[in-house]
């Protein structure tokens, strides 16, 4: 069956701009999305879904059943902001001072529910059901997790999975859809240097950690240049160095923390290898210790290449088969794969940007801020993919 759900999207885009205008007025952190949720919750009831809230906390389940047999279907879209001073000068701009809307998910939230109504008003053309999963705490990568361990895959079982991400990185009019890999898994790491404190005119004395740490963030830097293969992918990064509070105190501790960012498996048991023999080895010759600890936070997101190509090509009708890219890959990590895990499922990037208007800054930064053209398109691509599983 042929739906025109671009005319339907575009007929909808005042509301669309609205709600996510709404949003991000009232930005929420992880866990913490009780309003977010709440209007998701009202919505999804009203449109007659059953609805489950409380999900992995602050997490919300539509399910549509459909008038006929058929597959399950999992619709992501991820409500959490993130603590950021919003620059911004709007009249939208965000009324809980020191947190943000900056990676888009004011409209993916506001996507889903535009997906859900439309689909909602042909439950008689359905083969199945659609489960509407609206997850808190992605940005601490925490709340996929937290909904799995509460059931979301459960009761029933999804047969595919389907998400998308608006993209500043792409400018609006432009989608990408890659199959396999197309975004890292990410792990954090900590590693506590101990080593014998003492007066800062005295090093002699001392076991210095900060000299140690600064060999170990140096070595660290090989990794990628020096043991990963160099048609793969990896990314180090040392984010933080903490250590004493005096300018003449050598200090016992320097603790260093990061994230780690890969693709393949392998590649990522190589490169926790070299971080667990640098931090340590070079710590130990430094006269110091070191404690690592390695805290998986994501798997990669796997698109399976038949449903890749399948989005490929309803993106295609909807914005032309030039503007749809196959390629689009990036380190940045996303918790959907634990959704996607071992279920065939598709992740896709929306063009969100405009430069002439100044709407290109990219995620996580402060002038965050998205072309709301995107919003119609977004939702008729990701209702246009829905129904290619439940309507024949």
């Amino acid at each position: 069956m042929t739906i025109n759900f671009h005319d339907e999207a575009l007929a909808m885009q005042d509301e669309l701009v609205e709600r996510r205008r709404d949003f991000h007025r009232h930005p929420e952190l992880a866990f913490q999305e009780v309003r977010t949720a709440g209007i998701v919750a009202t919505a999804l009831n009203e449109l007659g879904l059953e609805v489950q809230t409380g999900v992995g906390k602050t997490g919300v389940i539509g399910m549509l059943e459909g008038d006929h047999d058929g597959p399950t279907l999992l619709v992501r879209a991820d409500m959490d902001a993130l603590p950021i001073l919003e620059e911004n000068k709007t009249d939208y701009v965000s009324s809980n001072s020191g947190v943000m809307h900056a990676c888009g998910h004011d409209g993916h939230t506001t996507i889903g529910l535009a997906v859900a109504r439309m689909l909602s008003e042909r439950r008689s053309d359905i083969h199945g059901r659609i489960k509407f999963v609206f997850q808190p705490a992605e940005e601490i990568g925490q709340g996929a997790q937290a909904m799995i361990s509460d059931g979301a895959l459960t009761s029933p079982r999804p047969d595919y999975s389907i998400g998308l991400h608006l993209w500043n990185d792409m400018p609006i009019g432009e989608v990408g859809v890659t199959a396999g890999p197309c975004m890292s898994a990410a792990d954090i790491w900590r590693c506590t240097i101990t080593g014998r404190g003492g007066h800062g005119a005295n090093p002699n004395q001392t076991r210095d950690p900060i000299l140690a740490a600064a060999q170990v963030i140096t070595a660290l830097q090989s990794i990628v240049s020096r043991n990963v293969d160099a048609l793969d992918s990896a990314v180090v990064t040392v984010g933080s160095l903490h250590a004493g509070d005096a300018f003449n105190v050598i200090p016992d501790t320097a603790e260093l923390k990061g994230t780690l960012r890969t693709y393949l498996k392998s590649t990522k048991d190589l490169v926790h290898q070299r971080v667990r023999e640098i931090c340590e080895g070079v710590a130990a010759a430094m006269g110091c210790a070191a404690d690592l600890e390695l805290i998986p936070m994501t798997v990669t997101v796997n698109n399976n290449p038949d449903i890749a190509d399948r989005i490929a090509g309803i993106a295609a009708r909807q914005v032309g088969s030039n503007n749809v890219h196959r390629d689009v890959r990036t380190m940045g990590s996303e918790d959907v794969s634990l959704f996607m895990d071992d279920i065939p499922g598709c992740y896709f990037f929306v063009g969100s940007a405009n430069a002439e208007r100044g709407l290109n800054y990219p995620h996580h930064n402060a002038r965050f801020d998205i072309d709301e053209a995107a919003l119609p398109i977004a939702a008729a691509i990701l209702a246009d993919a829905a129904a290619s599983f439940v309507i024949p």
